[in-house]
Formats: C-alpha cells, sequence, structure tokens
C-alpha cells in the first residue's frame, strides 16, 4: 500500500465534499470560505486538481472502452474491409441508400417520415 497514494485519495475526498457543500449551500466562494476559515487559493487549488482528477479518469475510461461494442443492428467494419461509397438505411421495410451527392436536407426530411413509422 502507498501511503502517499492513499493521502491524496483521502484529501481528494475530503475537498469533494467541501466543494459539494459550497455549491449545496448557494453562497458564494468568498462567503463560504471565510464561514468555513477556508483560504480561497486552497479552495480554488483543490477546484482544479479535482477537475484534472476527473478529466484522467474520463480520458482512461475512454482509452478502456473503444469501440468493442457495436449497438444491435449496426456491422463493425474490420480494418481490412472494404469502404463503400454509399450507405443503404432499411427500416420497417423502407430502404433507403446515400452517398455523397444526397442532398442532405432531403435526407433530414425522410428520417424526420421515418421515426413517425
Amino acid at each position: 500500500m502507498d501511503i502517499q497514494k492513499v493521502t491524496a485519495a483521502y484529501r481528494r475526498s475530503q475537498w469533494m465534499q467541501v466543494i459539494q457543500e459550497r455549491q449545496c449551500s448557494g453562497k458564494s466562494i468568498n462567503d463560504f470560505c471565510q464561514e468555513k476559515g477556508i483560504s480561497r487559493h486552497a479552495y480554488f487549488y483543490w477546484q482544479r486538481q479535482l477537475r484534472k482528477a476527473a478529466c484522467m479518469e474520463l480520458s482512461e475510461r475512454k482509452e478502456e472502452t473503444v469501440v468493442s461494442c457495436v449497438p444491435e443492428g449496426w456491422m463493425q467494419l474490420s480494418q481490412g474491409q472494404e469502404v463503400k461509397s454509399t450507405l443503404d438505411i432499411e427500416v420497417g421495410g423502407c430502404h433507403v441508400t446515400v452517398d455523397a451527392h444526397t442532398d442532405p436536407e432531403l435526407l433530414k426530411k425522410v428520417c424526420r417520415i421515418l421515426r413517425m413509422l
């Protein structure tokens, strides 16, 4: 067990509670810090640290979940597979083929109508 990591995690959790308490209180940061005897600089420092930690965690999660699951009814293309220049959509017996020359406005209208089916 790494004591520094445990200590840092504990501090983050304590400051997370402080920042949540301030947000729930509805008070300004200045008033809240003065009332709790907290330095504004410490408050902003830990707010920044928590944001960095959250961003790091999110980026790690994104790397872990690289498109490994494909929604039902979709097909995942493999790296060496040839890519078609058209898109075929079939919904409820309706078949639509879309290519680079398809008018985007027309496609929007068709999608709206298909949603209503």
